[in-house]
């Protein structure tokens, strides 16, 4: 972490963000953004290698969230942010859409705090920063078929409701097309797969927590009526999940 500042490009006849609205020069090109600190993105093998040869590493500026967000971002369901473990109780995580290159002089003289202190997290940290640019494409049509449901997952998710606290307790929902997703027609399976208990939650099977979300979204033009399973991480075959795309609150390209 460090007391610097985010910098970033922009437009100076077309500026979209607070930043850049606030440069006073009407020739600028470049803004300053006061943050809270910085995590590193670089590989650790990147940032030993010789400053020479390989003066440069990548950082992303910390922000501050709400405990939600926190928790929608440590389960993998922000996209555009990265759980920092060592920074939980400060509700702070990284912001992956402002990435900036610095070189290794600057930050050899920040304050350092261990962001991730085990193989676990340290694993997890990689999977976030992987899935931010490996995200899978859906096609538009799926979109606008599976937006009810999309729409139902955020305005229930937060509620202090059975719904919302099944929809909290649901680690992964992930889609997988049969036989593909440019087929016509083209079947869709749901894999939800919950934290605990895999048979029920809050007296209801979990089968039935499916259904009911699935009934949002009911046969369409090229897309059957979709089939729901629910399991843990180890019910299912590796195939299954390597053929299968991972949904989150920020999934519908449309929307992102």
């Amino acid at each position: 972490m460090g007391d610097e500042r985010f910098v970033h490009r922009f437009d100076p006849t077309l500026r979209l963000t607070n930043a850049s609205k606030r440069v006073e020069e009407p020739e600028a090109i470049y803004a300053e953004d006061d943050v809270v600190g910085f995590v590193l993105l670089s590989q650790s093998c990147d940032i030993v290698r010789d400053a020479v040869t390989r003066p440069y590493v990548e950082v992303a500026p910390l922000v501050e969230v709400s405990e939600d967000l926190l928790r929608e971002t440590r389960k993998l369901r922000r996209p555009n942010f990265v759980f920092i473990p060592g920074l939980r109780d400060k509700l702070t995580v990284g912001h992956l859409d402002r990435v900036m290159t610095v070189e290794k002089a600057v930050i050899a003289r920040w304050d350092r705090t261990v962001g991730c202190s085990t193989d676990e997290e340290r694993t997890a940290f990689a999977w976030a920063l992987q899935r931010k640019h490996a995200r899978f494409a859906f096609p538009d049509d799926f979109n606008e078929w599976v937006r009810p449901l999309q729409e139902q997952l955020t305005e229930k998710h937060d509620k202090e409701t059975p719904e919302g606290r099944a929809l909290r307790a649901i680690d992964e929902i992930r889609v997988k097309a049969l036989p593909n997703w440019q087929a016509t027609p083209v079947e869709v399976t749901f894999l939800f797969i919950p934290e605990g208990n895999m048979v029920e939650f809050e007296g209801k099977r979990w089968a039935d927590w499916a259904d009911r979300w699935l009934a949002l979204v009911p046969p369409s033009g090229r897309f059957l009526r979709p089939f729901g399973v629910v399991g843990s991480l180890d019910d299912f075959k590796g195939r299954d999940l390597r053929e299968s795309a991972l949904l989150d609150l920020d999934y519908l390209s449309v929307r992102e």
